[in-house]
């Protein structure tokens, strides 16, 4: 059995982590954003602007760790449900 709320809060701390790190990085080299949408996911986007505030930061923070908990949760779910 998985520790749900252990695994929930793993999660929401290592996303945390990661997103401030990239948050950071494009903040400091704004040209890393459209050099990864190139050769790390293969599509060429046109970027024109990077918006990046206070509010941004924390609505992405936000989203991402809803949505990396809403996975984990997932993941705990079916894990503890199915047997072997």
């Amino acid at each position: 059995m998985i520790n749900t709320k252990h695994l929930l809060k793993v999660i929401a701390a290592w996303v945390t982590i990661v997103y401030v790190v990239c948050f950071v990085g494009v903040a400091l080299i704004p040209g890393v954003r459209p050099w990864f949408m190139h050769y790390a996911l293969h599509m060429n986007v046109n970027m024109e602007e990077n918006i990046i505030t206070l509010t941004t930061f924390i609505s992405g923070l936000i989203i991402w760790n809803v949505i990396c908990v809403l996975a984990g949760w997932v993941f705990a779910f079916l894990h503890n449900k199915i047997r072997q």
